[in-house]
């Protein structure tokens, strides 16, 4: 065992632990683990009755005999995420010093969605959004579980935020736009959800957002410090004032003054998802996460004491695609670890509102809803999966159900004039069973004695849904209903696809990491998801780019507000990096196509 595994396995034990509340001290000792391997999330699992849960286990000590290096600067970003870069771009802006620490060997992929509010774009466009109550809206989605100023800060400076990197991607030659559909074709019953979506002209060819940022910063001097992986915090009586690291040239300290955690959630850590998240493991067969989310930061600042949001807030699509008879929840592989059974990682189709039933053949929720919604349902169902099923209209289909964010670009395929069989053949997926009549499909997709039938009865009661033009049974809209009659006839089981997690640490308005007390820790910082106070249960897939939205603006308002704290003059700084920005831009260029993995318009 080398040293970094030594560490590694210090602090995280191999018990799995749920928190019944927000403090380590707080959280019982429980987990899950059935006989076969299968992650339940509901028996006790071996660990300590007392003391901190085993998915968090003690903090790693490290003897200042071990320590190669230290490293002194004012501001400390732990991760080179979305937050992270923005925060350590406007840091070069304000002419504020800092080290930029990142745990991989490269930047973080960036999705290429942002949520705005009023920006310069909407404003050309005609778009006015109705700030109050876009926050209630989201209150709303997170039952009333959030702080409301922390989403003020993305609803009020979000559209500020896009005018600072808008040049950047100019320059780059990248484009901004807002998608093409209409806020009252989001779907679902009585949302608020309007346009907020800024993408790139040209999807997934680099310079991504990330990484147009990234060069901001080397532009100015700077760069991010690679290869640094959080150990732990340093703090004492006085508060945080810096974080060990372990590197290859062994732990490096870095002293600061202000320690910002921006290192994500802990999606890629099972142990804490079964502990923390055990409804999102009912659902949840695929992942399409960053790997290095691991919960890092929020383990560390848990040990320097703070404090977790209790809410679960996951975010999930519903597009973890996997074959017949298996089902939803982590399993044990031949290395003995805990993973998800799905092997593609999203399948985009999985997001039309076409039929979905459960193991048994029946129907059980309205599927134009966000994305999360038909997961959860799904997690009360059997296994918890569910299986799509449509006919030959489905290219029709998908393109009169006007589906928004991602899950659109489905139905720009279609427009532009591919079919299913086209789709599936491009993005490489073989799960997808296609028959001549239904009783078939029901074969293929595994259906047998009264579950077949009950499937068979679901599709024709679909059938009259479709023909009377209204779901009396779930209350689907009419234009996102279609019929089962055309062949061929196609179906496949889904779970859901888990992207990242949102319930980090709790913080107040000023970004401050807080204690069981509710009071700032000194010199402790959290932005985008190793904070939480923005949302709670869910993620709003309707508000498109909410996530990738409040993460760069966090980051960046951090930085103007630690740069004040400084006595620096943020408002010339700023005029002035704007200015710089706006000379560096020849042209603005023309939107190009969508492409993704080499295919238009696929992802």
């Amino acid at each position: 065992m080398d040293r970094r595994t030594f560490v590694r396995n210090s602090a995280i034990a191999a018990a799995v632990g749920v928190s019944a509340g927000i403090a380590p001290a707080a959280m019982a000792a429980e987990g899950s683990s059935s006989q076969d391997g299968k992650a339940s999330g509901s028996a006790l699992a071996d660990g300590a009755e007392q003391g901190n849960p085993s998915w968090l286990g003690e903090e790693p000590e490290v003897a200042s005999s071990d320590i190669v290096r230290t490293e002194t600067t004012t501001l400390l970003i732990v991760g080179a995420g979305t937050s992270g870069l923005a925060c350590a771009a406007t840091a070069c802006d304000m002419g504020l010093d800092f080290v930029l620490a990142e745990k991989l060997s490269t930047i973080p992929e960036s999705r290429e969605y942002f949520g705005a509010v009023n920006s310069t774009l909407q404003q050309q466009a005609g778009i006015t959004i109705d700030k109050g109550k876009l926050l209630n809206e989201l209150s709303r989605y997170a039952s009333g579980k959030c702080d409301r100023d922390v989403i003020r800060i993305w609803i009020d400076e979000s559209a500020e935020c896009v005018d600072w990197f808008t040049p950047m991607l100019n320059a780059a030659g990248q484009s901004l736009i807002l998608p093409d559909y209409a806020s009252e074709q989001a779907g679902g019953t009585d949302y608020y959800s309007p346009v907020i979506e800024h993408m790139t002209g040209t999807f997934y060819i680099p310079p991504v957002r990330n990484e147009v940022i990234l060069q901001h910063i080397q532009n100015s001097g700077h760069d991010v410090s690679y290869d640094y992986e959080l150990v732990r915090l340093v703090h004492g009586d006085d508060g945080v004032t810096g974080a060990i690291f372990d590197t290859d040239d062994g732990y490096v300290q870095v002293d600061a003054k202000y320690v910002v955690l921006a290192c994500g959630g802990y999606a890629a850590n099972p142990d804490m998802m079964m502990a923390l998240q055990p409804g999102t493991c009912s659902c949840i067969t695929a992942d399409s996460y960053n790997p290095s989310c691991s919960g890092d930061g929020i383990k560390a600042g848990l040990w320097a004491g703070a404090i977790k949001e209790p809410f679960a807030a996951p975010m999930l699509f519903d597009r973890g695609v996997v074959d017949n008879g298996v089902d939803a929840g982590y399993v044990k592989g031949a290395n003995g670890k805990y993973v998800l059974p799905g092997e593609t990682f999203q399948l985009n189709i999985g997001s039309q509102p076409f039929l979905k039933v459960n193991r048994r053949g029946k129907r059980f929720a309205n599927e134009s809803t966000p994305y999360d919604n038909i997961c959860f349902a799904a997690g009360r169902q059997p296994d918890g999966v569910f299986c799509q099923v449509f006919d030959g209209n489905a290219k029709d289909d998908i393109i009169r159900f006007m589906q928004t964010g991602c899950a659109a670009v489905t139905r720009l395929f279609m427009e532009s004039g591919g079919d299913i069989d086209s789709y599936l053949e491009t993005v490489g997926c073989t799960l997808f069973k296609k028959a001549d009549t239904l009783d078939e499909l029901a074969d293929k997709l595994g259906f047998e004695g009264e579950d077949k039938e009950a499937f068979l009865a679901t599709c024709d009661r679909y059938n009259e849904l479709y023909d009377a033009q209204e779901d009396s049974d779930y209350g689907k809209e009419a234009y996102r209903l279609s019929e089962l009659r055309t062949p061929p006839f196609y179906g496949c089981w889904f779970g859901a696809s888990l992207l990242t997690t949102l319930d980090g640490l709790r913080i107040n308005s000023n970004l401050q990491v807080l204690d069981a007390g509710l009071e700032p820790i000194p010199g402790l910082y959290a932005i985008g998801d190793c904070s939480g106070g923005f949302f709670a249960d869910n993620y709003p897939e309707y508000l498109v780019g909410s996530a990738a939205g409040r993460s760069t603006t966090e980051g960046r308002h951090l930085a103007k507000q630690l740069a004040k704290a400084e006595g620096i003059d943020v408002e010339a700084a700023d005029t002035a990096a704007k200015e710089a920005l706006a000379a560096a831009v020849t042209e603005v260029p023309e939107p190009g196509d969508y492409v993704a993995n080499g295919a238009k318009v696929v992802w």
